[in-house]
């Protein structure tokens, strides 16, 4: 995929705002909508996104009238405009005209009107009508001084990612032919001697709709892909009708944090500024730490460039089965989160609150109660704090830890139904391994499997289920200049065609490992195993592996329990200057957490003693300054180590030797840019 040069965006200062839908609202609230962002401090929004049916109310026909008139308002008021296509959903009138637009389902069904991306992204009907709805959206606003920003469709994929229609099918079998180039190599690639499915024509091949039994393991796989790929090319069409006309305007999708159906490295290699829709669930206590992992994705989809944070919730969402508002405070923590972890926004859905359709309960900037709602004064308060941090803008987040994100093993280790276990879960393991991090104070950064490394002083690979040589030497490479890899299990077992590597796992990865893998050992349900480390013992509730070290590679843990019971279970190998580490087990916290202290000292990073996951700190740099930032995630006060002398951006005041967090308390502490990033501890 080619990385375009990245266009910036023109705003000098953090950007506030949210979604807006002014054609939900007779034209008399607008004015009353614009001096309450005024007040706010509101100085972006997006728009219009939904709104294609209101703009062509009949194919051809425009009414522009409504947003040529709010458009206007908001300039004149100062506040720019992240401007969307209005692309996310198709009208009626062409739904109607071309039924066969309509995206089916694995069992054949096809789905209706009534929600939203009601498209198959194949359709040639649709692609068309997209790119035409486009260049008239460019041809009539590319020029508007206002518009600093092209938000294309809206979260491609969060209803149709995938589409089992004859037209997808048909997209389907171009794709296979150009990766494979004839028949012979897609049999060759889909291993089709097993089971009889060998393909005689190109017509034979539909998408993996249910069979018999456990479908291909590789058309699964390739299925995975062309779908992402298939709302890729949608997303490239609208990508090249802006740039021909709009050159010097950035364009955007806003993503949905880690989510598994699109390869968002292929996805911001395309566009200029990466978004993300962020939503950690009030109800749970930790979910601050999921959203820290998604943020480390974020920033590092273009290379540590800020991102923008283009929604998310003021209090309550309104699709979980139960939406917990947040708590006075909350808000304010989670948003200056996003800020840490290297965004240069903080956006809402929506301004407004709806009265009525799908999201009417979902809470907005503006609630029911409009002035006197909460979220109005909560994040009015929020808008003139950001005006505080103004200087943290452009600044990079610093971070010496990668975590390998692959979404091949993801979808491989995911969509079969032919694994050793179901209980493996790509998205939980890589969560737990975060997690530990966290507890043990290191911000985490997304990584390719075949780097670049560049800034890490260790490299974490929780899964590799697809591995090939190329992520093998970059791994053994950095390893070798001093860097330390933690491999965890189920890694090197098979290739990008889901063929095991001969001699098994860890496949090309086995002499940087120096071990091999003889049987996957998974756990039956209900029963953990043990597995020792450091003289402690660890839960091991789901997974182990017979492994097999050679003469050079240390072993540090083993199973102290089951079948496998004396065997090593965590290996060490030295290579180079530095060294590589295998996890052979899926450990709790605690295992993880002691694995991963041993790995940072022998990187000399440091790492706290008293673990609290409310407890967050990570800097942002400039050329001079570190700006690092201090959030109490929870209810209870904490006090915490601070490097003495710092200004705090917040309060103005300057700091001892420790400060006190209170309930979702943050601090923002400058100070001289150092070599080494400040590391906060909490003081017990």
């Amino acid at each position: 995929m080619t990385t375009h040069h990245t266009r910036p965006l023109r705003l000098e200062s953090l950007a506030f705002g949210g979604d807006y839908n002014p054609d939900q609202w007779s034209e008399d609230v607008w004015d009353e909508d614009i001096r309450l962002m005024i007040d706010a401090g509101v100085n972006l929004v997006s728009l219009p996104i939904f709104s294609w049916p209101q703009l062509e109310p009949e194919p051809g026909v425009f009414d522009w009238g409504w947003l040529d008139r709010i458009l206007a308002k908001l300039w004149h008021a100062g506040i720019r405009i992240d401007l969307a296509t209005a692309t996310a959903t198709p009208p009626s009138w062409l739904l109607r005209a071309h039924p066969e637009m309509l995206p089916m389902d694995a069992e054949g069904h096809r789905l209706e009107f009534g929600s939203r991306q009601a498209y198959c992204p194949s359709s040639p009907v649709w692609r068309e009508n997209v790119a035409r709805m486009t260049r008239a959206m460019a041809e009539r606003y590319g020029d508007h001084p206002g518009v600093v920003l092209w938000h294309i469709s809206n979260e491609y994929g969060d209803h149709t990612s995938r589409c089992w229609c004859p037209v997808s099918a048909r997209h389907f079998r171009r794709w296979l032919k150009d990766r494979y180039g004839d028949l012979n190599g897609l049999n060759e690639a889909w291993g089709v001697n097993v089971w009889g499915q060998r393909y005689t024509s190109w017509d034979h091949i539909e998408t993996p709709r249910r069979a018999p039994g456990p479908g291909n393991p590789t058309q699964l796989l390739d299925f995975e892909r062309f779908s992402s790929d298939a709302l890729l090319e949608l997303f490239q069409l609208e990508i090249d009708v802006l740039r021909e006309i709009t050159p010097d305007i950035p364009v955007t999708t806003n993503f949905m944090s880690m989510f598994r159906d699109l390869d968002y490295w292929d996805f911001a290699a395309v566009e200029d500024i990466v978004t993300d829709d962020a939503y950690p669930d009030p109800a749970d206590p930790i979910a601050h730490v999921g959203a820290a992992l998604n943020y480390g994705l974020m920033r590092a989809l273009k290379g540590g460039q800020p991102w923008l944070l283009l929604e998310s919730s003021a209090s309550g969402t309104s699709w979980r089965d139960v939406n917990v508002p947040k708590a006075p405070g909350e808000m304010r923590v989670d948003s200056l989160q996003a800020v840490a972890h290297g965004s240069d926004a903080v956006m809402f859905f929506q301004w407004r609150q709806a009265k009525y359709g799908q999201e009417k309960f979902h809470s907005s900037m503006l609630g029911h109660r409009g002035e006197r709602s909460r979220t109005y004064r909560e994040t009015r308060e929020l808008g003139r704090e950001l005006q505080q941090l103004r200087e943290v803008h452009g600044t990079r987040v610093r971070s010496r830890i990668g975590l390998v994100v692959d979404w091949d093993s993801w979808w491989g280790s995911t969509a079969a139904e032919s694994l050793p276990s179901q209980r493996l879960n790509w998205a939980h393991q890589a969560r737990a391994w975060h997690r530990a991090m966290h507890l043990l104070g290191h911000p985490v950064d997304a990584v390719r499997a075949t780097g670049p490394f560049d800034e890490y002083d260790v490299v974490l690979v929780p899964n590799l289920y697809i591995a090939d040589s190329a992520q093998a030497a970059a791994l053994t490479s950095f390893a070798e200049q001093g860097g330390r890899v933690v491999v965890g299990p189920f890694s090197g077992v098979v290739d990008a065609t889901e063929k095991v590597h001969d001699g098994g796992a860890p496949g090309p990865l086995r002499d940087l490992l120096g071990i091999e893998v003889d049987e996957h050992w998974p756990h039956t349900d209900g029963v953990t195993e043990q597995v020792t480390f450091a003289d402690a013992a660890h839960d091991n509730p789901f997974w182990g592996e017979w492994i097999d070290a050679t003469d050079k590679t240390e072993v540090r843990g083993c199973y102290a329990s089951g079948e496998l019971e004396g065997l090593p279970a965590i290996t060490r190998r030295a290579a180079g200057d530095g060294s590589a580490w295998y996890v052979s087990a899926i450990l709790d916290d605690a295992g993880l957490v002691a694995i991963f202290r041993d790995v940072l000292a022998e990187a000399g990073l440091p790492a706290r003693d008293s673990l609290n996951p409310d407890f967050e700190s990570l800097t942002r740099s400039s050329a001079d300054t570190d700006y690092t930032f201090a959030l109490n995630h929870g209810r209870e006060p904490l006090t915490i180590d601070v490097p003495p002398g710092a200004r705090d951006l917040i309060t103005g005041a300057t700091t001892g030797a420790s400060l006190e967090l209170g309930r979702f308390g943050v601090a923002v502490l400058a100070t001289p840019r150092a070599d080494q990033a400040p590391f906060l501890t909490l003081r017990v």
